[in-house]
């Protein structure tokens, strides 16, 4: 394991890191889940293995430090990455990045391209979400005011989680977890998907097959983003369909992909 110090108050991202070649690869989890947990079978798979690889936790994720005074916003977090990855001596990384990982890997692109050769984005945010009550993700998070959600309301989310969800979910500040999930459901400004399009490096989206066609495929396709479909799998591709998923990540990483 290892850290870095990413604010003026001392607060620390950690990662797990294995050893390897460069290109580095740096891998973010999404909203309530820890990136050792969701990304160490595929990044050690014999098609991905061999590069220097960072299973980094978002600030109030996983193992990193879950500070109560940080904003949380998309562009915060960010910066924050930012923050660690130079503290690591790493850039031009591959960038690994599942649903609001993504959101965070297209907005570190765009503020910090010296770090940032190459994303490969899972099921990411592309666009702003309705809040609704009741529901397990971000949406069902944002419906509540973080009075709410402090004073009890996260047992509500807990509850339509699930376990398997909860079990990386409850390890995020409780602050953290809201106001993340506030940010994700409003969007960058501009705009994740308007961020992503004029991107000037390769970029690959994954999705679950059963969701094709992808809003606004067209235009991403024209703007030189590969959208890849993935058979026999979810939203958490890389786990529902680890062998699938890393031949997608590897036909995205292939020396022949860069051009």
């Amino acid at each position: 394991m290892r850290n870095a110090v990413v604010t003026p108050e001392g607060d620390r991202i950690r990662w797990a890191e294995l050893p390897g070649e460069e290109p580095v690869r740096v891998y973010l989890h999404g909203l309530g889940a820890t990136s050792p947990a969701y990304f160490a079978e595929t990044a050690a798979h014999p098609r991905l293995a061999g590069h220097r690889s960072l299973l980094l936790d978002l600030l109030g994720f996983g193992i990193s430090d879950r500070p109560t005074s940080f904003p949380y916003t998309l562009e915060a977090h960010a910066d924050a990455v930012a923050e660690a990855l130079r503290a690591a001596g790493v850039n031009a990384a591959d960038v690994i990045a599942h649903s609001m990982g993504g959101s965070v890997a297209i907005l570190l692109a765009a503020r910090h391209p010296d770090l940032v050769a190459r994303l490969v984005l899972i099921d990411a945010n592309l666009d702003p979400i309705t809040p609704e009550r009741g529901r397990p993700g971000s949406g069902g998070i944002a419906a509540l005011s973080e009075e709410e959600f402090l004073a009890g309301g996260w047992e509500r989310i807990r509850d339509v989680a699930g376990a398997h969800w909860w079990s990386t979910m409850r390890l995020a500040g409780l602050e953290a977890l809201h106001r993340s999930a506030v940010h994700l459901t409003r969007g960058s400004e501009p705009v994740m998907r308007e961020v992503l399009l004029k991107l000037a490096i390769p970029r690959t989206y994954l999705l679950p097959e059963a969701d094709v066609p992808l809003p606004g495929a067209g235009e991403l396709t024209a703007a030189g983003v590969r959208v890849v479909p993935v058979p026999d799998c979810g939203h958490n591709i890389m786990l529902d369909n680890p062998e699938g998923y890393v031949r997608a990540v590897a036909a995205a990483l292939a020396p022949q992909a860069t051009g």
